[in-house]
């Protein structure tokens, strides 16, 4: 398929998400919102894909949501906000369901849903000069794009709600200090450091990690008895995986594992 805000290549089981409408400076607007739900769509069903790395061109990261669809006629303003998040809020759901890591690059600044987009990825890389905007209290809104989970599963609670009150804006080493971003590298070097981890996880065990990121993400909802027989049910298929077998014989025989996703 092709996209007009967005690039999107697989090889080799590694998905390129890039957003690429960097003129107005990757606004979340109409069609970046349809067409981002429309990538997600074409990765969640697809066998091949491993991992996902999401970056940008341009001199933004995202500047965020596109406020064009909201000023031109302030009283349809709550109705595009229903239709902009339908196909966001499912696309991230759905890239949220796969087993692929998500590795998110983020070579220059991010405001509103761009940072709660980066929020939910599985580890964050940042360019030194690269900042992190919370946008929405500003203009009197609330927060999308699973900002709530992904900030506060982040940054902790009280540190996520500070952020969004506050509408803070961190610069990469304080948003790397609030756990907002795991690795803070120089502008030029980030986007190849993201790209080999993300081809590092792209030749994992695709099953463990998927099991691993639900876990994961519901585990302070879940009581303690459950969570601990998911945990064992989650092993148990693992175990029973063809990368399950063949991390155990790597392992004893000494060597490095092949693992093939399946």
């Amino acid at each position: 398929m092709t996209y007009q805000t967005i690039d999107l290549l697989v090889e080799n089981g590694l998905a390129h998400l890039v957003l690429n409408n960097s003129q107005p400076g990757n606004p979340m607007g109409e069609v970046f919102c349809r067409e981002f739900g429309e990538a997600a769509n074409e990765l969640a069903g697809r066998s091949d894909v491993r991992a996902v790395l999401l970056r940008a061109e341009g001199d933004f990261f995202s500047v965020g949501g596109d406020l064009s669809l909201f000023s031109r006629d302030l009283d349809k303003a709550s109705t595009e906000v229903l239709n902009g998040t339908y196909n966001l809020h499912m696309g991230l759901a759905r890239l949220l369901r796969m087993d692929a890591p998500i590795v998110g690059c983020a070579h220059a600044g991010a405001a509103g849903g761009a940072v709660s987009l980066l929020s939910n990825c599985d580890l964050v890389f940042a360019a030194d000069t690269a900042t992190f905007t919370a946008a929405y209290a500003r203009l009197g809104f609330t927060c999308d794009l699973g900002a709530t989970v992904g900030l506060a599963s982040r940054m902790g609670i009280a540190r996520a709600r500070r952020f969004l009150l506050l509408n803070e804006s961190l610069d990469a080493e304080e948003a790397a200090a609030a756990g907002l971003v795991d690795h803070v590298v120089t502008q030029g070097g980030v986007t190849e450091r993201a790209l080999a981890a993300a081809r590092d996880l792209a030749v994992g065990p695709t099953r463990a990690y998927g099991d691993l990121r639900r876990l994961v993400g519901k585990a302070l909802g879940t009581p303690l008895e459950s969570q601990l027989e998911d945990e064992a049910q989650s092993l148990a298929r693992a175990a029973a995986t063809a990368d399950g077998r063949e991390g155990i014989t790597a392992f004893t025989q000494r060597r490095r594992p092949h693992f093939s996703g399946s």
